[in-house]
Formats: C-alpha cells, sequence, structure tokens
C-alpha cells in the first residue's frame, strides 16, 4: 500500500499527521505543495472522489486574503482554479492511500485507515 500525504511543512495540522505516522512505523511520502505545487489531473481526481467543497479551506489565511471577487460566487471550476493557483489553500493534510482519500487529521481516522504499530 502506497502512502502519500500533502501538505506543506510547516503546517502545525502536518505536524501532528507526520509525527502519527512515523511514531506508527507507517511508511509514506511527503509531497509539499509549496515546492512541487499540485497537478491538475491529480485535483481533478480528489474533487471527483470527496468533492471541491471538502477540498477548500476557507479559513485558510491564503484564502482570507483573496479579493471579495474571487470569494465569490465560488462554483468547482473556479474553486479549482483558485487551489491549483494557491495549494495552500488547499486542506491539509491531504492522504493518499491506494485510491482512498482523507482529508485533515484525526487519529481515530488514521488508525482505521492505516493502523500501524
Amino acid at each position: 500500500m502506497t502512502i502519500t500525504m500533502y501538505g506543506i511543512t510547516n503546517c502545525d495540522t502536518i505536524k501532528k499527521a507526520r509525527v502519527w505516522l512515523e511514531s506508527r512505523d507507517v511508511a509514506y511520502r511527503f509531497h509539499d505543495y509549496r515546492a512541487e505545487g499540485i497537478e491538475a489531473d491529480r485535483l481533478d481526481g480528489w474533487v471527483g472522489k470527496i468533492g471541491w467543497e471538502k477540498l477548500l479551506n476557507k479559513g485558510s489565511t491564503t484564502f482570507r486574503e483573496l479579493p471579495e471577487s474571487d470569494k465569490q460566487a465560488l462554483d468547482e471550476n473556479k474553486a479549482k482554479a483558485l487551489m491549483l493557483a494557491k495549494p495552500t489553500m488547499i486542506k491539509r493534510p491531504v492522504l493518499e492511500i491506494g485510491d482512498d482519500i482523507l482529508v485533515g487529521f484525526k487519529p481515530e481516522v488514521y488508525q482505521a485507515a492505516v493502523g500501524g504499530k
């Protein structure tokens, strides 16, 4: 089972999720949005599986700093364009576990999904 965590290194929630995985010897690859960006096809796949509403972090500093015109009349296409332009607007972490996707960090959800020691 291949696990990839998507996020940014200085995010507190990312740090908690990484510590949780590492303390249970769960192998994963970390993908930093700031350094590597996000591919449109991958974002499309996530949106198709879980919806853009679950992925777009309206509470993020990046989203809050957008002009009001960018925040209005949000739909899937506009939300995807915003997240592609500024991936820090994607909720963190996104964990890909094979074909499954988890958004956010809850220890009990991670435990059920990946186990670990």
